[in-house]
């Protein structure tokens, strides 16, 4: 992972234990690693054993001497999230900051995804920010520099984005959870900043799952996340996340797109839907195979001639941020 820090960075965070949910690829191994940077014991959480070995190992290549720690985790198993901060706490002796990063894409029509699509998004999205926030504030609460929690939500938790609707129901309920905590949490010592980043180059696109016309979405997903102009560098992202996640920022939106998408939404909601609505006529049909696939499974099943028009449109610097951030193929079922 090629990154050079910000001169000047503060150093309050120097020594603190921290826990990123989600941690193994993408933004939540590029936060895991922004906190080395800046000082702390960093214990990551994902579900995929190998996925975390590998992410480990980067890390450890990274920062020679960080300390690294690793929990196999089911965020949507609360039991499992509370033993994470057990095991945390008793590794390092407190846990002072977490991030609650985990989650899930689906890229497919709203009737395409079908409920279960609705369910899995809830489950691993929003019941895993809430699992973590519940079960991290009991130890925040006794964290001597004063606990930090922060849930990663998402511009389109701020308003609905087409054909990712289940996505976007997930963040919304993780957007008004980490508002209603902060005006909970405070009583107990503890900051809980909400973020909401817009569309970031980590390569997510062969992790997130696509439905009816597949190689379309695809397509359209891939090449979005992939433009400079729209989309934002991951560890650029990342930085910002952990300076707000610092100075106990209340609430951070990434990107001048969602920055933008924000603020029309809240001054001009009904404006902005027709807007929405306008776009999503530029989207693919609703046709096609009812199962779910991984970006990476529809890449490998496109013809030749197709996947490189696809790879044309999407491919360099997503391609690029995938290899460099441990976005691969899953090695389990999980």
């Amino acid at each position: 992972m090629s990154y050079t820090p910000a001169t000047g960075a503060a150093r309050d965070l120097d020594g603190l234990s921290a826990v990123v949910t989600g941690g193994s690829r993408g933004l939540g191994l590029l936060l895991a690693d922004e906190l080395l940077r800046r000082g702390c014991a960093v214990t990551v959480a994902a579900r995929d054993k190998a996925e975390l070995e590998r992410a480990a190992a980067l890390l450890r290549a990274r920062r020679p001497g960080a300390a690294v720690r690793t929990a196999v985790c089911d965020v949507r198993d609360r039991g499992a999230v509370a033993e994470l901060f057990r095991g945390a706490r008793e590794a390092r002796g407190s846990v002072d900051l977490v991030i609650g990063n985990a989650g899930i894409i689906q890229v497919a029509p709203a009737e395409a995804v079908g409920t279960a699509g609705y369910e899995d998004a809830m489950d691993t999205i929003f019941h895993g920010a809430l699992h973590t926030a519940l079960e991290a504030l009991p130890h925040l609460r006794e964290s001597r520099a004063g606990g930090r929690l922060a849930l990663i939500g998402s511009v389109g938790g701020l308003l609905a984005v087409p054909h990712l609707l289940p996505y976007s129901c997930a963040k919304s309920a993780v957007a008004a959870l980490a508002e209603g905590l902060y005006t909970e949490a405070a009583r107990g010592g503890v900051s809980v900043t909400a973020v909401h980043p817009g569309l970031m180059r980590t390569g997510s696109h062969l992790h997130a799952v696509f439905g009816g016309d597949r190689e379309r979405e695809y397509a359209w997903f891939s090449a979005l996340a992939s433009t400079p102009l729209v989309s934002m560098d991951a560890r650029r992202a990342a930085d910002r996340i952990v300076t707000a996640v610092e100075k106990r920022k209340v609430r951070v939106v990434l990107t001048p797109l969602a920055k933008a998408a924000d603020k029309a939404h809240g001054l001009a909601p009904v404006l902005t839907a027709r807007l929405s609505h306008g776009a999503a006529r530029f989207l693919p049909s609703a046709d096609g195979e009812p199962e779910l696939r991984e970006g990476a499974d529809v890449e490998a099943a496109t013809p030749r001639s197709a996947r490189e028009r696809l790879r044309s449109l999407a491919a360099t610097l997503n391609d690029r941020a995938a290899r460099a951030y441990n976005e691969r193929r899953r090695t389990t079922g999980t």
